[in-house]
């Protein structure tokens, strides 16, 4: 028997290769998010400066407005403006204030109640002419403020409220978005079931809102109002033409009317315009700010309907 040779296996060794980091991902420069981002800026900046400069000029000199010199550090006197404007012709500025938290604090609490109770009656509620009342309802929202202001101050004219708070309350509490936008948060925060149960107890129409029915609508109260107020505050053409009485005056219509007047008056009362201006935002900034939570609610159940 032949004896064979096994010729041993040659291995190769190869050498281990390094690990390559992983490349992380590779930035690209894309034109449309470019475009989409300086269009961001500019627009906030377009939002930022006229805001900058108010809050600024609210606490210069009248010669540092009048020159423009708002962004230098000279010009300020904070103290001597307050003191101004608390005295501009006996502290009307302040009665001026006190009347726009009174038309808008009223107009817009009882307004949106009005508008939470027709809302909730539209959907909750079947009678005779349903769907071309609200056809109406929708029709007032497409007719402009100012289309209805004259008409109303001849209304007004005839009721002898002209140059009255009453001229610039009731038109206030009419608001027919605020019934649309009601009548969506009754179809989805109020269930039929709720109100079925609350008959079988034997509660009334005017109880089973006002327990049942309020207190779920509760963001949509609080999202019409906080649309109502800020339309009431910042509203100007209203009251310009229903009042003459300069003590009746929102500080809307009254900064306008002291602006008008610094040519007469003088440009030393430059500052109470401003230093006024920027108060007046204030109010607006504090009801958003302390009842954003219910806000922010408001609008998401809104959009989803």
């Amino acid at each position: 028997m032949n004896a064979t040779k096994t010729r041993p296996v040659e291995t190769t060794e190869v050498a281990p290769t390094p690990h390559r980091a992983a490349a992380g991902p590779r930035r690209t420069w894309n034109p449309s998010k470019i475009g989409v981002n300086t269009l961001l800026i500019i627009t906030a900046a377009y939002t930022f400066l006229p805001l900058a400069w108010t809050a600024l000029a609210a606490f210069k000199n009248a010669g540092a407005i009048q020159t423009g010199d708002v962004f230098s550090l000279n010009g300020f006197d904070p103290i001597g403006n307050v003191a101004m404007i608390w005295d501009y012709h006996d502290g009307v500025y302040l009665r001026w204030f006190v009347n726009s938290l009174l038309y808008a604090g009223v107009g817009a609490g009882l307004g949106a109640l009005i508008c939470v109770a027709a809302g909730y009656a539209f959907d909750k509620y079947h009678f005779w002419g349903k769907d071309k009342l609200f056809g109406l309802v929708l029709l007032g929202v497409l007719v402009p403020q100012a289309a209805t202001t004259l008409p109303l101050y001849l209304l007004a004219s005839k009721a002898d409220l002209v140059n009255t708070y009453w001229a610039v309350l009731i038109p206030s509490l009419v608001n027919p978005f605020g019934v649309y936008l009601a009548r969506v948060f009754a179809s989805g925060y109020v269930p039929d079931e709720a109100l079925e149960a609350g008959r079988i107890d034997g509660a009334g129409e005017l109880r089973m809102f006002w327990n049942l029915g309020l207190p779920m609508l509760g963001s949509g109260y609080t999202t019409i109002l906080l649309y109502q107020f800020s339309a009431i505050w910042n509203g100007f053409y209203l009251s310009l033409v229903m009042l003459t009485d300069r003590d009746l005056f929102p500080v809307s219509l009254g900064i306008y009317e002291l602006n008008t007047s610094l040519p007469s008056e003088g440009p030393q009362f430059l500052p109470v315009v401003m230093l006024g201006s920027l108060i007046a935002v204030l109010p607006l900034v504090i009801i958003f700010i302390s009842l954003q939570r219910f806000w922010k609610a408001g609008l998401t159940a809104g959009s989803v309907k």
